[in-house]
């Protein structure tokens, strides 16, 4: 089904009711990441788990993901992106429900895993559903509104996830989402039609096999490095993802299409300019976290009202921003923002027991304002540097510059963990250490957000999708 190009009242209602769902739906996950973010210490208790296992239950979340989101978004392409999203939110509400119920924190990541996948078949359509319906001189305006439910999402669960851990136990952070979920699933269900550009093609089942398993391998041994087993997995990984990459460009149907990257100029370093973005900022909520309730001994409540002001700028930003990029230059709104996600993290690597919490609160606003300049605009510049019929495909893509991104992010913070920390359960005995390791993460980032500042302006000008 084609994207609707006039502006009668069918196609507006159309274009809203899509926008609501995909908008609701896009709350759930980052909903659910910044208020377990807040959960970490309690739950972290009640099991006796390691900062190390800790950091295990937003990486299998996001590793679970990574891995399905590239099949995800080609079988959106395939078999309809209406159908694909609405089976991904019943498989995310179904781990939802199960990890209520947890007896152990390994189980607790076990059902973390079930949420993954479901977020993978949500995200790897969202964007594409948007693009099918949006024409390419109002998609900036509908994603800035869809990545402000993201950051709507980011902004409101440290506060509820602080207060709902603080009052009435962790588990209820999962609880509050299963009526979210089901408003979604409700709207979704009532929009007619489906979009299926690529219909008749093929899924690449060896390509997904090896996609999946290289970056299982990869990050779990990055997870286990500096030791010989992840110096052993960490490489292994690495080949199979070049055995991947071989196998996508000799194959008719490939998962990924790898010539939408070596042809396309903007296509890449918008890509590139995700990923680095998103491996540079990711680790900032679980890091402040443990730093405002470790080192500054503030409660799960009081640390979720500080982590607040960043997302919070992010959801008023994003929307305008997300406008704006339909009228000027992408890279230029993007890069201006990464450049104020320097500025912020290389702040926060010099945090010490007396920094004062205004001042991390104005940084932190400085960092929302940044990265709602960049992100609406920069996922505006990839669809619309793409054909239709790839929507699904570039819009998995997109999720994966961010999973993969948020994993690298993840996988900094474990390394000054172990290095600096050990794997032990934090107490006040380890603050000294946990602090070095807050500060030496913060310094890679901050590095890291200024190489993205190059990939940024090198992708050249927009075009239309």
């Amino acid at each position: 089904m084609a994207a609707p190009e006039s502006t009668s009242e069918s196609s507006r209602h159309l274009q809203r009711s899509v926008l609501v769902a995909a908008s609701i739906a896009s709350f759930l996950t980052p909903y659910m990441g910044s208020s377990i973010n807040v959960s970490l210490p309690m739950i972290g208790q009640e099991f006796g788990a390691d900062a190390i296992l800790l950091n295990w239950i937003a990486t299998a979340f996001l590793l679970a993901t990574a891995v399905f989101i590239v099949p995800a978004g080609r079988l959106a392409d395939i078999h309809g992106r209406r159908r694909l999203f609405v089976a991904g939110l019943v498989v995310y509400l179904i781990g939802t429900v199960l990890c209520i119920f947890v007896p152990s924190v390994h189980s607790l990541i076990g059902m973390r895993v079930v949420q993954g996948l479901g977020s993978a078949m949500v995200f790897g359509t969202s964007v594409a559903l948007l693009s099918s319906v949006y024409p390419p001189t109002e998609r900036g305006r509908a994603l800035g509104i869809s990545i402000a439910s993201v950051y709507l999402g980011l902004t409101l669960g440290p506060s509820i996830g602080g207060f709902l851990t603080h009052s009435f136990g962790w588990r209820a952070i999962f609880l509050v989402t299963i009526p979210i979920g089901l408003i979604a699933l409700a709207l979704l269900l009532r929009i007619p039609g489906e979009w299926a550009e690529a219909r008749g093609e093929r899924l690449d089942t060896v390509g997904s096999l090896l996609y999946g398993s290289g970056l299982c391998v990869l990050m779990l041994g990055l997870s286990f490095l500096p030791g010989t087993i992840g110096l052993v997995l960490a490489p292994a990984g690495l080949a199979v993802l070049a055995i991947f990459v071989w196998w996508e460009l000799r194959i008719p149907y490939p998962v990924i299409h790898l010539s939408l990257f070596r042809d396309n100029r903007v296509y890449l370093y918008s890509n590139l300019a995700a990923l680095i973005n998103y491996s540079a900022t990711f680790g900032l909520g679980f890091l402040l976290s443990f730093y405002l309730q470790h080192v500054r001994d503030l409660d799960a409540q009081a640390a979720g009202l500080v982590l607040l002001s960043q997302p919070l700028v992010q959801t008023v930003v994003s929307p305008f921003a997300g406008r704006a990029s339909d009228r000027i230059e992408p890279r230029l709104l993007a890069s201006a923002g990464m450049v104020l996600m320097v500025i912020g993290l290389a702040f926060f690597a010099f945090l010490d027991w007396t920094t004062p919490l205004p001042l991390i609160f104005v940084v932190l606003m400085l960092i929302g304002l940044g990265y709602g300049l960049f992100s609406s605009p920069n996922t505006n510049a990839i669809m619309g540097a793409v054909d239709r019929r790839f929507y699904g495909v570039a819009s998995g893509m997109v999720s994966t510059m961010r999973l993969i991104g948020q994993l690298i992010s993840l996988e900094i913070v474990m390394l000054a963990l172990i290095v600096f920390v050990g794997r032990v359960q934090l107490t006040d005995l380890y603050d000294d250490e946990l602090l070095s390791a807050i500060r030496i993460s913060f310094a890679v980032f901050a590095s890291l957000c200024a190489l993205g500042v190059y990939a940024s302006l090198a992708r050249g000008a927009k075009t239309t999708g």
